[in-house]
């Protein structure tokens, strides 16, 4: 493992805790540490209270922060004396934990103290670096693992049982230093958990990770149990991408609430299913109780949900009721899902947590196999991972965060998505919550954000094949469509009906009309499937209702697109899809109109170009995002019991009133 502490970095941030926030976004870059905010960092400081006192404060991460973009704002500063006096306590419950440790704040603007803050106080170093360091947890995590993390380390380490994070580790702790200190040890192993390292400098905090760290990889390469080649499996067919969303759709139902569904097919994930132990030794449990709670749920062979139900229960009758009583929100749906032919799906409420499952499970794949090859994966008991899966303290923290946007879980389609109108319906959907998938010939799709819920696909429009491949893709990457925003449309040169050619006219019709009627025909069995009922909107135009001379071919295309939608909607509503359509006139601020353009209408009409833009009824100006904002809104519960709509979106329109 490579150091990446850089002397010219790190004299950027020059403080105290300027140095906390280098080292710690060190820490964050590299995912074989810590993953998606994992992991913990801090540093102990004097400062001065309100009465120009000094006092001695730990700025500890608070909770949501990652490491990898920390900066100060992202630290909670906590009165020491406070934190210690806590651990001190023979008991204490983990809710009144989380308002103890608000308590001790020193800025109630921060947010809201690591569970860990107490650990990382009795510390007694300046700096304190906690980390899932994989080798590590794939040596601890074994038959045996205290062992060998013994012969490993020597007394560079104290080795620390698995107890429950929060209170109950960190009272453990406290009163395992009192007995022995720190002695020559440079560093903490926290059994089925992770790796603590300390120093007065936070140069010497970070090397330290990186130095037990790397002498937990040394350790698994000197066993053959590094490196890992993933034998070649011949991809066995994927079914179509209507089973993978009806499946989608059963794990909304057992979730509660839409899910967003990754399939994953790569060397990886198949290479571990097909292993012929893989049933036994996926089913053990992850790797620490940050990934149990990060990815809610164990995961399962093959995609019998009634099954899982089943074994979920019975695992939970089992004794867990009498030790933790079972909330009001339990939710058996599992969030990593193994299957020979499918590969590995994951899942989420947002795109981003079946990111985050999909990143945990891959590097748990590395340590089950790298422990098999040890002796045998052993992670925590069942009690455990149920413990900490409906732990107080991170069901209080879920209430704290409120309800998710309006849209989350559900994916949205959007065609011509690389500017204008189709542009500004992709953030309007993504601000909602949405995962969107943008279609566009334009190569510019591809990285129009950056984002996990977000996924960009160049394709033509007017080839039906294309438009098959996409939704192929579309289903693969987020488990079904939800919500169809038909955007596309070309609007060629003005042109008399009586000079235009045959190819324009097909042209127009290609990528107005039979896109449409292709994309609504492919998505009815995947927005059948919405669990809260498809949505269609169809971006029509002023043309439809008050046509104009020179735009034959546009006007026609566009008409027969809002008869092709009045149709769908009389058709499909006893499937929950509704569908409405939207004309707007007059949208400036897209390709077709430059600035010459708009200066030579303007002066057909002996206009500026300003009274131009806003020649309706009532003198506004439209923007794409107006049109994108109604669009949204279309697909929400506002609009839940309407379809067949056509709604105008023009200032006003003389000729359409």
């Amino acid at each position: 493992m490579k150091n990446l502490w850089n002397i010219a970095e790190a004299a950027e941030f020059p403080s105290d805790l300027g140095a906390r926030v280098y080292s710690s976004r060190l820490l964050g870059r590299d995912p074989s540490l810590v993953l998606h905010g994992g992991g913990n960092t801090s540093v102990k400081v004097m400062e001065k209270n309100v009465f120009h006192e000094p006092i001695s404060v730990l700025h500890v991460k608070g909770t949501g922060g990652d490491l990898a973009t920390i900066d100060a704002s992202g630290f909670s500063p906590c009165r020491m004396d406070h934190l210690l006096k806590l651990t001190e306590l023979e008991s204490l419950s983990d809710l009144r934990m989380a308002a103890e440790l608000r308590a001790s704040m020193t800025n109630q603007a921060a947010p809201a103290p690591s569970v860990e803050a107490m650990l990382h106080a009795i510390i007694p170093a300046k700096y304190v670096d906690h980390t899932h360091a994989d080798a590590v947890l794939a040596i601890s995590n074994t038959v045996g693992g205290e062992d060998r993390i013994r012969d490993i380390y020597d007394d560079r380490v104290i080795i620390i049982p698995y107890v429950m994070p929060g209170f109950r580790l960190a009272h453990l702790c406290a009163r395992l230093l009192e007995k022995r200190g720190l002695g020559d040890a440079i560093g903490i192993v926290l059994l089925n958990h992770g790796l603590i390292s300390f120093g007065e400098t936070a140069e010497e905090s970070y090397g330290r990770t990186i130095e037990l760290a790397t002498m937990a990889e040394e350790y698994l390469d000197s066993k053959r149990a590094l490196w890992i080649e993933w034998p070649r499996v011949e991809l066995p067919p994927i079914l179509t991408r209507v089973e993978l969303a009806e499946f989608r759709r059963g794990l909304s139902l057992a979730v509660g609430s839409p899910v967003v569904m990754a399939t994953h097919r790569d060397a990886q994930t198949l290479g571990f299913i097909w292993r012929t132990d893989a049933a036994e030794i996926s089913s053990q449990g992850p790797a620490t109780p940050d990934h149990v709670i990060r990815t809610k749920r164990l995961p399962m062979m093959g995609r019998d949900l009634n099954a899982y139900r089943s074994s979920y229960e019975a695992y939970f009758n089992a004794g867990a009721a009498t030790v933790f009583p079972r909330p009001t929100m339990l939710d058996p749906a599992p969030r990593v899902i193994l299957d020979p032919a499918w590969g590995m799906l994951t899942a989420g409420r947002t795109a981003r947590e079946a990111a985050i499952a999909s990143d945990i499970y891959r590097h748990t794949i590395d340590m089950i196999v790298r422990a098999t090859a040890l002796g045998g994966w052993k992670a925590l008991p069942a009690l455990d991972i149920f413990a900490c899966e409906y732990w107080d303290f991170e069901l209080a923290k879920m209430k704290r965060m409120g309800p998710l946007p309006p849209f989350s879980g559900e994916v949205a389609l959007v065609t011509g998505a690389a500017s204008g109108i189709g542009r500004a319906c992709v953030e309007a959907l993504l601000q909602r919550g949405a995962a969107v998938v943008g279609l566009d010939i334009d190569p510019t799709i591809v990285d129009l954000h950056d984002r996990p819920d977000y996924h960009g696909i160049v394709c033509d429009l007017s080839i039906e094949a294309d438009m098959v491949a996409a939704l192929d893709e579309a289903v693969r990457t987020f488990g079904g469509v939800d919500i169809l925003i038909l955007n596309a449309g070309i609007f060629p040169d003005s042109e008399k009906l009586g000079n235009m050619s045959s190819d324009t006219w097909h042209r127009v019709m290609s990528v107005n009309m039979d896109s449409a009627f292709v994309m609504m025909r492919e998505c009815h069995p995947l927005l059948r499937l919405s669990m809260k009922g498809g949505r269609v909107v169809v971006i029509g135009s002023k043309n439809v209702p008050a046509p104009g001379p020179g735009a034959a071919a546009y006007s026609a295309s566009k008409a027969a697109v809002n008869q092709l939608a009045r149709v769908a909607a009389l058709e499909w509503g006893e499937d929950r899809i509704r569908i409405n359509s939207l004309h707007p006139n007059m949208v400036f601020d897209t390709a077709l109109w430059t600035q010459e353009i708009l200066e030579a209408r303007a002066r057909n009409y002996g206009m500026t170009v300003a009274n131009y833009k806003t020649n309706n009824v009532l003198k506004v100006e439209i923007l794409s995002k107006d049109v994108a904002a109604l669009a949204a809104e279309l697909c929400g519960p506002l609009f839940a019991k309407t379809t067949g709509a056509q709604i105008p979106v023009d200032g006003g329109n003389e000729r359409v009133i």
